[in-house]
């Protein structure tokens, strides 16, 4: 009798751990179907240098960017994008110290970028029982950008260069196929004369120059709209 109840038991926790992971993979897969979105935004570019120590709005210019993503699985995405726009500031605006005060610096160019990124989601943001539907997510990865707009260069240096983005934002779901995210991203770069100053000989007195040890940055604040398309699965022949 003991002995048939316990095979009763065990077969019912064996029909409930199956149903359970049938259950498990059903929901992984349908939010794997999800695989392939597009999107774009619009944002700022913001320099921070030379002339600009750190994050300024008001040295804020348009730009736009456009992009492609694939989701590698419920919580990890790839995003390939092209973002453009302008860059400027200016030691007359919003001089930091007294030698920029001197120097009376400004530029005012244009930047394109190409990027790959990954992208890590913390909750289960596309679970439709969840009522706030949205994540909190970090980006990183690499970016390729060219700048143009200085009429001279103030030394020897390619207009194209690379960065690492590092930053985050917020996911919403709109409805099933839409969704709006705002992002804060950091370009670090190698690269000192994206203001197109750096090196030079302080005996010449003409102020025009700045710290060669400190390389230059840029930011991209946005709000982003993306189309969600969803993988339909082929019936397969049964013969």
């Amino acid at each position: 009798m003991y002995k048939r109840r316990n095979v009763y038991t065990l077969t019912l926790l064996l029909s409930a751990a199956m149903f359970l992971s049938l259950e498990t993979l059903a929901q992984e897969r349908a939010t794997l179907s999800q695989k392939s979105e597009i999107g774009g935004g619009l944002g700022t570019f913001n320099y921070a240098g030379d002339l600009v120590r750190f994050y300024n709005p008001s040295f804020s210019q348009l730009a736009i960017t456009g992009f492609y993503r694939y989701n590698i699985s419920s919580v990890v995405s790839f995003r390939a994008g092209l973002t453009g726009g302008k860059l400027k500031a200016s030691d007359k605006a919003h001089p930091i110290d007294a030698f920029a005060n001197q120097r009376g610096y400004s530029f005012n160019i244009s930047l394109i970028e190409a990027s790959t990124v990954f992208e890590y989601h913390f909750l289960d943001w596309r679970d439709t029982k969840r009522r706030l539907r949205f994540t909190p997510y970090l980006m990183s990865g690499l970016v390729m950008f060219g700048i143009s707009g200085f009429p001279t260069k103030n030394g020897e240096y390619s207009n194209v260069q690379i960065g690492i983005p590092l930053g985050g934002g917020v996911k919403y779901v709109l409805n099933p196929k839409w969704y709006v995210a705002a992002e804060l991203a950091w370009r670090r770069t190698f690269f000192d004369y994206l203001d197109n100053i750096s090196d030079n000989d302080p005996s010449l007195k003409n102020y025009q120059y700045g710290n060669r040890y400190d390389n230059d940055t840029y930011f991209f604040l946005g709000l982003t709209l993306t189309r969600t398309f969803y993988d339909i699965p082929c019936p397969k022949n049964p013969y």
